[in-house]
């Protein structure tokens, strides 16, 4: 039978004979003999004389058979270890409570609608007060609060800003033991280590940690209850997930530099996570508990984007040049508004504001609300009928 080079037959076992074996024997213990003498010369050049101390009194007592005893770990502690232990119970959970239809019973109960984080960051008497997101608390019927030690306790809303994502709730203080410091988020490096704290999947995961570093700084376009806004950012590759939202982004000093507000989920995207930098949120939260709401300049006119119109639209509706595709378009002016008394009226496109370049809405927006105040007046162009304007108007607050 012919075989390939790969099917070769295996061999069968022959025993030795005994001289071989005697042999065989001989050799080993002469092996053995010269193998113990080098052993014993050598050993304490090679720092093994402690092996063979223990080699022998292990001959001369039992071994025991107990588990091996656990050395103490050794303490790893480092800035960013001590930075999240002084944070860390000053993070807690924000519970949003609505009112929803139960199917069995056709009656109107209160349910958990979703979980959130949020920081306290003032005690003040009997009184603390956290920031959180808006959408953590948007639509609650009721807010609870769950503290580090998992005590549940009532919270009251003082005030939210959708557009900036951010609001805040006061809860009795005699429970709260631990209040974070802000830090300057403006000082933050590329690179420089950060950690998250938060409730990621719910409160079963209460105040974990995730680290990692500055990764960059950022605006990024968002959708609000209130209208589009651009919000700025930090950006980090510490994970954050859902249930993260309002909790701490803290520095190696242990000061919270951003609230953890929301990532990017798309498959095959990890390590974006996002934070409002510290920089932004104290001025909206100091406003929140001064008039439980954001005073911002109002002018009085609903817009769309024109990039979002077609061409039809804007050069046989609004009758702009082929050169103007972008802008804010005016839908309509509310009566009596700063815009109704500067005589704006609805087709009318806004493209700059105190010579800065209006290209959406949200530029508009975020012009008004972060570079002007109530009471000023502010220069306007605009097209109109196919005509460049320039409109002058004072700014003022919202009525309520």
């Amino acid at each position: 039978m012919n075989m390939s080079p790969y099917e070769q037959p295996m061999p069968s076992y022959q025993p030795p004979k005994k001289r071989r074996f005697f042999s065989w024997v001989a050799a080993s213990i002469v092996g053995a003999v010269i193998g113990s003498g080098l052993t014993l010369y050598a050993a304490p050049m090679m720092g093994l004389s402690s092996a063979s101390s223990s080699t022998k009194e292990s001959k001369e007592t039992n071994i025991s058979t107990e588990s091996l005893p656990l050395q103490p770990t050794k303490s790893t502690s480092n800035n960013m270890v001590a930075a999240i232990e002084n944070v860390a119970d000053a993070v807690v959970g924000v519970v949003n409570i609505q009112k929803q239809a139960d199917f069995f019973s056709d009656s109107i109960k209160d349910q958990e609608a979703g979980t959130g984080s949020g920081v306290i960051f003032k005690k003040d008497g009997n009184t603390a007060y956290i920031v959180t997101n808006n959408h953590v608390i948007e639509g609650a019927n009721k807010v609870q609060v769950s503290l580090a030690d998992g005590k549940r306790v009532k919270a009251e809303i003082v005030g939210a800003d959708p557009l900036t994502d951010l609001a805040v709730l006061k809860i009795d203080g005699s429970h709260v033991k631990k209040v974070a410091v802000f830090g300057d988020s403006s000082k933050l490096r590329i690179g420089e280590q950060v950690a998250a704290i938060g409730n990621p999947l719910g409160l079963d995961l209460s105040r974990t940690v995730t680290e990692g570093i500055v990764s960059g700084r950022r605006t990024m376009p968002i959708s609000t209850s209130a209208g589009e806004w651009e919000l700025n950012v930090i950006q980090t590759d510490a994970a954050i997930n859902p249930g993260n939202s309002g909790g701490a982004l803290i520095n190696s000093a242990g000061q919270v530099v951003g609230i953890n507000s929301l990532k990017i989920s798309q498959t095959g995207v990890e390590g974006l996570g996002f934070a409002i930098p510290s920089e932004d949120v104290k001025p909206i939260v100091e406003q929140l508990m001064q008039y439980r709401k954001i005073k911002r300049p109002y002018l009085g006119v609903q817009l769309v984007d024109v990039a979002d119109l077609s061409d039809s639209v804007r050069k046989e509706q609004l009758h702009l040049p082929s050169g103007v595709a972008t802008g804010a378009a005016v839908t309509a002016v509310e009566p009596f508004s700063p815009a109704a008394d500067a005589g704006i009226q609805t087709k009318d496109v806004i493209v700059a504001i105190n010579g800065e370049k209006v290209d959406s809405v949200a530029a508009l927006r975020k012009y008004l609300y972060t570079k002007t105040k109530i009471g000023e007046r502010v220069q306007i162009e605009l097209w109109r009928d196919g005509s460049k304007k320039t409109v002058s108007l004072q700014l003022s607050e919202r009525s309520q």
